[in-house]
């Protein structure tokens, strides 16, 4: 029997370019991250600006709704990153960080087990260095391999899994049960896919995403390019859109218990008022989406 070799790929001849490959590509295949870490990982935004940076991908824990911020390197760690980090942790209340990179100095990996340790939860900070593999001419496979975590983060997986799997069954159920209500009441609006359980709606407008979104305590709605498409155009047309609809960080909300009923006619109608404007507001405005 004759085996292959498994050799080390470059990462840039998968990927030529950080933000225009790696990240929408990244983005598109949070399931793969996830896998690795056990948190299922659902996609919110990339290029979230906060203040003069841009945080890199934004998604949110399906297991309890919290955001999860993850800043992705092709090449080695540095200060500036670590930085960065510590910035968007604060402004984009995120309470996971995922830090992606090819290779972690030392120092680095010290500084998120410093974190990991002199943090509570629900906190948790997370290295994770990324390696694409190839075996003669096959197709390259990229792998992801955990070099921090929170102490213990494995058996606490274990131990509460069961009590998760019903969590996450009950919040799936909600969705449904939301959207459902929603779908029903402003039947224009979406045609939903069966058994739809995801925390978004999206819709495509001229061009740019408008998503609808439902958590624990609020539902929102925010404007963002397509998935994949990270041109400079596209993104200043967000850019342009947001101030013109004057939201906060990107994002419009409706604070509200939205586990209660009583309360799903108001967040309903609200969510309906503000895509009816987002759609306006695109559509008339017409700012160049080619």
């Amino acid at each position: 029997m004759e085996f292959g070799e498994l050799i080390d790929v470059a990462l840039r001849e998968a990927w030529q370019h950080e933000a225009n490959d790696f990240t929408p590509w990244l983005a598109s295949n949070l399931e793969r991250l996830a896998r690795e870490i056990n948190i299922p990982l659902e996609l919110e935004d990339t290029e979230v600006a906060v203040g003069s940076f841009a945080a890199d991908i934004l998604a949110r824990n399906l297991d309890d709704d919290s955001r999860v911020l993850i800043e992705n390197q092709l090449e080695g760690t540095d200060h500036t990153h670590l930085g960065q980090i510590l910035t968007y942790l604060a402004g984009l209340e995120a309470q996971t960080v995922i830090w992606v990179a090819r290779e972690f100095n030392g120092a680095h990996l010290s500084a998120i087990r410093w974190l990991n340790e002199h943090t509570t939860e629900p906190f948790a900070f997370f290295a994770v260095r990324v390696r694409v593999v190839q075996i003669a001419d096959s197709p390259m496979v990229p792998l992801f391999e955990v070099q921090e975590r929170p102490s213990d983060w494995d058996r606490q997986v274990r131990a509460s899994a069961q009590e998760e799997n019903s969590r996450l069954n009950e919040t799936r159920q909600f969705r449904h049960d939301f959207w459902t209500f929603y779908a029903q009441r402003h039947p224009t609006d979406v045609q939903l896919r069966p058994n739809h359980i995801d925390s978004n709606v999206y819709h495509e407008v001229s061009g740019l995403v408008v998503s609808q979104h439902l958590s624990r305590n609020r539902v929102g709605i925010y404007i963002r390019p397509r998935t994949g498409d990270d041109s400079e155009r596209s993104s200043l047309r967000v850019e342009n859109y947001r101030e013109i609809l004057n939201t906060d960080r990107g994002e419009d909300c409706l604070y509200t218990n939205t586990r209660d009923r009583q309360n799903w006619p108001e967040m309903a109608d609200w969510l309906h008022d503000r895509l009816v404007e987002y759609r306006r507001v695109i559509t008339e405005q017409g700012l160049e989406n080619n």
